[in-house]
């Protein structure tokens, strides 16, 4: 049996999931940023400004006190990282050990990202960081004409230690990015145990969930390489277990 949900139903349903319609809101404004973002599972890092960055409009429309420098706290209290979901985003640092999937496989060459790696450059900007602590882009010379749209070199090496896990974005400067050694920029407490692939797929599915109140495979599974089936099969399997509900919706 599926149970059936008006459109107006269904959207109340996304809407208040979406906690786009906060409640009066109590405690510290700043906490309040972050279980907004812990709720959602990632904010979008965009960087269109219309009035202010996208990524502040996502927070100030769930957190009425909201403030710019919120997100810099937040990842200088190691409460927030950088990191990947569908496109860049600011995760919550709970969920970190659910971003090492993508990284294993970037790091194997199982998956790539942008840039082609240049190993040996990667392995002397690793150095450099390593003695010389946080580094941005523009701390690496490159004298060389660049063509349009193209990173230097230094810059898509960092990107790429950046995505396989070797180095994490300790703070931002003026919006760029400063990269630091991932073991000196993660809490000590924080789980670096890679999850199972039933774990991470299920993880999937309950953020989305969480997020939206309804949703389909093909959603759960947005830019995610070689999620979807799995994604699928592991909704029978929790429907079967009565851990979810199915929806038809008009």
């Amino acid at each position: 049996m599926k149970e059936i949900l008006s459109p107006i139903e269904a959207q109340k349903l996304v809407l208040l999931s979406q906690r786009v319609f906060p409640d009066i809101v109590n405690g510290r404004a700043i906490d309040n940023t972050l279980a907004s973002i812990e709720h959602l599972g990632y904010v979008q890092i965009d960087t269109i400004s219309a009035i202010q960055r996208a990524h502040h409009h996502t927070l100030w429309n769930r957190n009425p006190e909201y403030e710019l420098s919120h997100i810099n706290t937040l990842i200088e209290s190691k409460q927030l990282f950088e990191y990947w979901s569908h496109a860049a985003a600011y995760l919550a640092m709970r969920d970190y050990k659910y971003s090492l999937p993508r990284k294993e496989a970037i790091l194997k060459n199982e998956q790539s990202h942008w840039f082609q790696k240049d190993v040996k450059l990667m392995d002397t900007i690793l150095k450099r960081i390593e003695n010389e602590c946080p580094l941005m882009a523009k701390d690496f010379e490159h004298k060389a004409k660049l063509g349009e749209w193209q990173s230097k070199p230094a810059k898509q090496a960092l990107e790429n230690l950046f995505m396989q896990g070797d180095l994490m974005i300790s703070s931002r400067k003026n919006f760029h990015k400063v990269y630091n050694l991932t073991e000196r920029v993660l809490p000590d407490n924080i789980d670096t145990n890679c999850p199972t692939p039933q774990e991470h797929i299920r993880f999937l599915i309950t953020s989305y969930l969480r997020a939206n109140g309804i949703g389909q495979a093909s959603e759960m599974a947005y830019l995610l390489k070689n999620t979807k089936n799995r994604i699928t099969s592991e909704l029978k399997e929790m429907h079967s277990n009565n851990e979810l509900v199915q929806v038809s919706v008009n």
